[in-house]
């Protein structure tokens, strides 16, 4: 068989892809729909990931995230393999972003409009809050437009590269954006009121991270919810599934329940991988969609070991302990999306990432599964999810039952001082950071890799392309970061290096011709 010079077969490339989560997934489907032999191994029993849901009495809660954001992301993806995204997902748009609680009497509910939202923060804060908002929110847009195409599309990973792709026009904007502070000072510009800071400098959490340390650069998310948020049917695990079902549908193999247990190599390049039954598959390309800790950890073997990452506690992101419920809500008027805010923000995250424990009077979200804009408030016992932040120790030290249950009675008073009660219709099932290591290992627990704390943390995640010829990378910690649109994002961009070096290597391939000489 004629073969490429850098070891692409003439024939159809083989390409596995380690790890069903929304990273792999949208590699998976780019690739099969670009004629690539691709097949998708995960351990677990369906695709999705942290995009999951477990079954709580006679209910199915979904456990993973919530919240949809950035369509574009997956317009983009599902067009690039030759279908409609509105037809094989359901969505509705989220008029109310969320409604957030201190005490029984202070509620502010934040809503996609931004003068809707201005009008409730000048009656809750004053006017001067509300101007602050607008002037935030200004700045958020700013922060969006300037890093959407350097950064997110791109799979630009360095301060140099992303210095280089903006120009010199464009260095005023990256110095406008505030690389180098914290967000909880950039917050302090805008605004005065203690709650306001603890409502914006949440959005640290989205990546992991705590608002004193993680860059202003992630105030951009406050633009990319008023962009729009929706609410999936079936929720985010069916979307998961719909972009598992169209790959298969593009000639995707899956196979679940199958463990790999290590990438191998041959010539200086990934050659396949063998899994723990002993199989081998052979493959030109892996994507690893597995956390890059994993990789470090030589959970696939010492020969890719060096294109993973090892974090310290410190470097790592936040884990979380949740409670998937099915229960009656008494005394607060929940909406979809609900934040309970802690006394003291700073105590909180001292407690959690200093002193590497579970918080005394933690932040709990609640995401209300059975609450629609458009739909009739639920009666009777209704589908909660409930997170906590904790430190991603599920490895080195995991929370031991008696700490699980003291943050549990915590949770609920936090709950009570805001006047809401549960009335819990089955034992809930919780997940803490050990659950969290057993399903993902190598992460200790933490959700979103490596936490950006700093201007230069950002850049330290890894990219598409790895120094090992064949190997490629996605997923929420690979660049451009965590969150569902963006590891979607990193399973395109590692779909977008295969093709391109398979491309590059094409135009470079021997030709057989008379005499036996070869050419371009």
């Amino acid at each position: 068989m004629v073969r490429l010079e850098a070891g692409f077969s003439v024939a159809q490339e083989r390409v596995v892809v380690i790890g069903a989560g929304i990273g792999g997934l949208a590699a998976a489907l780019r690739l099969a729909h670009a004629g690539l032999d691709v097949t998708v191994v995960e351990r677990a029993a369906r695709p999705g990931g942290k995009m999951a849901s477990v079954r709580v009495g006679d209910s199915r809660v979904e456990t993973g995230p919530t919240v949809f954001t950035m369509r574009w992301v997956f317009e983009e993806l599902f067009a690039e393999s030759g279908a409609a995204f509105e037809e094989q997902a359901t969505l509705a748009p989220a008029g109310l972003l969320a409604r957030h609680a201190w005490t029984r009497d202070e509620r502010l509910d934040l809503s996609a409009d931004l003068d809707t939202s201005a009008a409730a923060i000048a009656a809750f804060a004053g006017p001067r809050e509300a101007e602050g908002y607008r002037r935030f929110c200004a700045r958020s847009a700013e922060v969006y437009r300037t890093l959407e195409g350097p950064f997110i599309r791109e799979g630009r990973t360095s301060p140099t590269g992303l210095a280089q792709r903006v120009g010199i026009s464009g260095l005023g904007d990256l110095w406008r954006i505030q690389p180098f502070a914290t967000l909880w000072s950039a917050l302090g510009t805008f605004f005065r009121d203690p709650r306001l800071l603890q409502l914006f400098g949440r959005y640290a959490t989205y990546c992991g991270a705590s608002p004193f340390t993680a860059p202003a650069t992630l105030m951009l998310v406050a633009h990319v919810e008023q962009a729009g948020i929706w609410t999936v049917a079936g929720g985010m695990s069916a979307l998961a599934k719909a972009v598992a079902d169209l790959a298969a549908q593009r000639g995707a193999t899956f196979r679940y329940g199958a463990h790999v247990d290590r990438i191998v190599t041959a010539g200086g390049r990934v050659s396949g991988v063998i899994l723990a039954d002993g199989e081998t598959i052979p493959a030109n390309c892996v994507v690893c969609n597995a956390d890059a800790s994993a990789l470090g950890a030589g959970l696939f073997g010492q020969e890719a070991a060096p294109m993973g990452e090892r974090l310290t506690p410190a470097e790592r992101s936040l884990s979380a302990l949740t409670l998937a419920a099915v229960a009656e809500p008494d005394g607060f008027p929940l909406a979809h999306h609900n934040v309970f805010f802690s006394g003291d923000y700073r105590a909180e995250f001292d407690t959690i990432l200093r002193r590497r424990r579970l918080p005394d009077d933690p932040t709990v979200y609640i995401c209300a599964q059975d609450r629609t804009e458009s739909g009739a408030e639920p009666t009777g016992p209704e589908r909660l999810l409930l997170l906590v932040n904790a430190p991603a120790d599920g490895r080195d030290r995991p929370p031991t039952p008696s700490e699980i249950e003291t943050c549990a009675t915590n949770l609920s008073r936090r709950l009570e001082a805001c006047g809401l009660t549960l009335a819990m219709a089955s034992p809930p099932a919780l997940t803490d950071p050990a659950g969290f290591e057993s399903r993902f290992p190598g992460s200790a627990g933490a959700l979103y890799g490596r936490a950006p704390q700093g201007w230069a943390s950002t850049f330290k995640r890894a990219g598409a392309r790895t120094a090992l010829p064949g190997l490629y990378l996605a997923g929420g910690s690979i660049h451009p970061g965590p969150g569902v649109p963006m590891a979607a994002q990193s399973g395109r961009l590692a779909a977008v290096a295969i093709l391109q070096d398979r491309d590059s290597t094409a135009r470079s391939r021997r030709t057989a011709t008379r005499g036996g000489t070869s050419m371009r």
